[in-house]
This record gives C-alpha cells, structure tokens and sequence, in this order.
C-alpha cells in the first residue's frame, strides 16, 4: 500500500535506532552502558509532581484553549522579559506538547515549498526532517570545531539569498555543546533585517550553562523580535522528557497562525501538565541549580578522560549535555566507529552523521549518566580502540 510522498522522506531518528539494537542486544545477555539517551537522569524535582498530581485531583484533566492556560503563558512571558530583557506579552505564547511540537509548528507555520532554510550541521534531526516534511529546501551550514563549533559564518553569509525564508539557531547544540558568540548573532540579525527571512531560535539548552559564562540568547535582541520565534520546553531544565510540555513564543502578527495549526493538530496540550510546568516556573529553583551543577562535575570529568584516549581530541562544551569527540585520526565513518564501540565496547554512543552531513569525523555522547557510569563507560571505549 502506498502512503504519502512526505511521510515517506521521514527517517527514524538515530537514537531512537541505537536504543533497538541495545534491547536487542540486552536481549542476548549482554550490558551496555547508555551514552545515546539524551534526557537528564534526575528524577523530575518533587514539587512539579505534585503540581501535577493535584491538578489531575481537582479535575484539570479536560480541553483547554489550544494556545494554553493563560496562568502558564503569562508566567512564561514573565520569565523571557526577566531573563533577556524584553517585553513580550503573554497575547505572544503558545503551550505545545513538547520541544519537537514547537519545532514542528514554528516551522509549519512559516515554511512553503522551495523555501530556503538555513541550519546548522551538525544539530537536532528533527530541523531537517521538518524541512523535507513541508518540501523546504535544506541549507546546511557546518559547525565548525575551529570555531567553538558556531556556524562557518562565511558559509552561512554565501548561502543567505532572496530565498532563503528561515534561519534556525541552536544555541547551547545537540549534539556539540557549543554556543554561538553575540558577535555571529549580532551578525546574522544584522543580515535578516530588512528582508523576508524569519528566525526561530531553538534555546532549550539556555539554563544548562557552564562556568559562570553569560548565556547570548538571539531572543534578546530587541531590533530583530517581529522576524523571530523562540522554541523552548521543559524536558532538559526541569527533567520533565516524558511531561512532554513546550512552548512558542512568537510575534503577535503570526500567534494566530499558530493558534489554527494547533486547534487542527493536538487540540491543546494536556492540562495537569501545564500546571506542573507553571510550578517548575514559580517554585524553587534549587534543584535546578544543583542538577546543572552535577552536569558541570561530568562535563569536566568525561572531557578529560576522553582526550587521555589516544586518537581522541574533544573540546570542553560549554552548555547543555553532550560531547562530540572527534574520533578521524582512525579513518573511519563515524558510523562505522559507533556501531564498533557498540558490538565490541558494549557502549551505546550515537555517530556524528546521525545529526548531519557535516557530523562525520566525530561522535556523540551524552554525559547524562552518573560520573560511575561514564567511568565505566569510558574505560570500555578506551580497551575497544586500543585494538585498532
């Protein structure tokens, strides 16, 4: 039976593919260490629970108005103005159920056939799938390690033409952890004013920051906020992945573009969930703190016993949770390695390709794991590569 063009261009996503061949091979008797998972291993802190919990027990569990409750929208506005210094109103705030619905509203909303969009390579899979969905045409431009992996501005400046409609920015990046300096942000705001091109700006990563570096968000710079969007979700900061709550905030020009798109695809997100995100917003932010703290300890941990590995280079990231090693002293594809270090190392890891063309030559892991288990991890690595 045939289905349609645009469902068959979709690919299974890479991890989801690395996470089948560990049960398979867990199936088999044999232990695997976990560097693929891309979520926080902290449990989600108590009092959001709860939130949620007792919204359920007052009866919070019906139809909502697809763009959210406005408790939970006026306190996401709250905090965007506090943390980038804007005024953005609540009218501009769109709850979605998950990061990846945000990704995919944002961009349906903006994108039509033959558009150009602008990417980074590598970065979140879901850019590009999302792209072939709505038959845009991909522009990817490389990260480069040279640069802290921020984008090879001079290639990002020779692909920006009258066709170019969307840019898209990740900043801290799945999979590098690199950071994108004010100087390349202010240059790409300097390059779509005055044009047709919208930026969304993916900023999920934003509280998972490192040695006390000022995070540049591209969502605060005022002179460029009627072209650009922000995605953001509770899955990495609050350790909510299975919550699965986000959020758009976009220019009120568009919101009810938005609001349709919503209203014909998910309706609305679920109630007790968005009480539970409003708690995570108005509680105690303790947990957080100490959660970000923790991943620092690993960061440091994992980045120096990976470069003790001979053939192994890998910068220090700085934000979200994730190491991308680059592993082509050895000569070979980066699949070819992940699955190697899999079958040989019992290390589930995922290849840089998995995010990318311009992903090859390095690999991907998530140091979301307890500093025992990245030890144990590492080491496995190690004994794996030694014997080539």
């Amino acid at each position: 039976m045939q289905t349609a063009k645009r469902v068959n261009i979709l690919k299974p996503e890479g991890a989801y593919n690395v996470l089948a061949k560990c049960e398979d091979l867990e199936r088999q008797g044999k232990n695997i260490v976990h560097f693929e998972i891309g979520q926080p291993d902290f449990p989600t802190p108590s009092n959001i629970s709860k939130a949620g919990i007792n919204a359920i027990k007052k009866g919070f569990t019906k139809y909502t108005a697809p763009l959210g409750i406005m408790p939970l929208r006026k306190k996401i506005a709250e905090e965007i103005n506090k943390t980038r210094n804007l005024n953005v109103s609540e009218k501009q705030i769109a709850i979605t159920p998950s990061g990846k619905t945000a990704i995919f509203i944002a961009m349906s909303v903006l994108l039509n056939q033959s558009d150009e969009v602008i990417y980074p390579s590598p970065s979140f899979p879901a850019y590009e799938a999302v792209i072939d969905f709505t038959g845009a045409v991909r522009k990817p431009i490389p990260l480069l390690e040279e640069n802290n992996f921020s984008f090879d501005m001079k290639a990002l400046r020779k692909n920006f033409s009258k066709k170019t409609k969307l840019i898209v920015l990740n900043s801290p990046s799945n999979p590098t952890g690199g950071v994108i300096p004010m100087k390349d942000l202010l240059e790409i705001a300097d390059l779509v004013k005055g044009t047709d091109c919208w930026i969304m700006t993916d900023e999920i990563y934003a509280t998972i920051i490192y040695d006390n570096f000022i995070y540049p968000s591209f969502y605060g710079i005022k002179s460029i906020q009627n072209r650009t969007l922000l995605v953001d979700a509770f899955s990495k900061t609050y350790s909510m992945t299975g919550w699965r709550i986000g959020y758009i905030s976009a220019p009120e020009s568009i919101i009810d573009r938005i609001d349709c798109l919503l209203t014909h695809t998910i309706a609305c997100t679920a109630t007790f969930t968005q009480y539970a995100a409003l708690e995570a917003l108005s509680g105690p932010q303790k947990k957080v703190e100490a959660m970000v703290k923790e991943f620092e300890e690993r960061r440091n941990f994992i980045v120096k016993k990976i470069n003790e590995i001979d053939g192994i280079t890998c910068q220090n990231p700085q934000g979200a949770f994730y190491i991308f090693p680059n592993i082509k002293s050895f000569r070979k594809t980066s699949k070819w390695m992940a699955e190697y270090i899999l079958k040989d190392a019992g290390v589930a890891l995922l290849d840089g390709t998995a995010f990318g063309e311009y992903g090859e030559g390095y690999l991907r892991i998530s140091y979301a794991t307890s500093i025992e288990m990245l030890d144990k991890g590492i080491k496995r690595i190690k004994k794996s590569l030694s014997k080539l």
